[in-house]
């Protein structure tokens, strides 16, 4: 894997267009006959074609490698931003319940003890993420 992500960096960076272009100058100026010090040994540009071709075929490859890769570790960073947001919201019920037993035993009130009830209760996580897999159409357990 770490050497399909070298590759596709490398692929994707201006040397690699450097190197292809002189690459490919030098064959084509050899094949037509322009550098004299050099026979040609493709006139045709046919081996010039395959070897395009299976380059392409591997760097697309690699590509496609390097995105699996990348789309995976963007999955575990949403699973744990989902279960850091979990946490969150536990920690914040707590955090109403205590606050709203201190203004119950100091008698105070505030315009959001209508919301109270509603902010304080507890929220399931596997609730949520049966609710958030209902509503993907993925039926895999977390």
């Amino acid at each position: 894997m770490r050497i399909a992500g070298a590759i596709s960096r490398f692929a994707g960076s201006m040397p690699f267009a450097y190197l292809h272009l002189v690459l490919l100058v030098a064959w084509i100026l050899a094949n037509l006959g322009l550098l004299p010090a050099i026979p040609a040994w493709d006139p045709t540009f046919v081996i010039l074609a395959m070897v395009a071709s299976v380059e392409a075929i591997f760097l697309s490859t690699f590509v496609l490698i390097n995105q699996n890769r990348m789309a995976e570790h963007s999955e575990r960073r949403a699973e744990l931003d989902l279960q850091i947001s979990l946490l969150n919201e536990h920690e914040t019920t707590r955090l109403i319940e205590m606050v709203a037993a201190l203004t119950d035993r100091l008698n105070v009130s505030t315009p959001a003890d209508e919301e109270l009830p509603q902010l304080a209760a507890n929220v399931d996580p596997r609730q949520v993420m049966t609710d958030i897999q209902e509503a993907s159409g993925d039926q895999e357990k977390p």
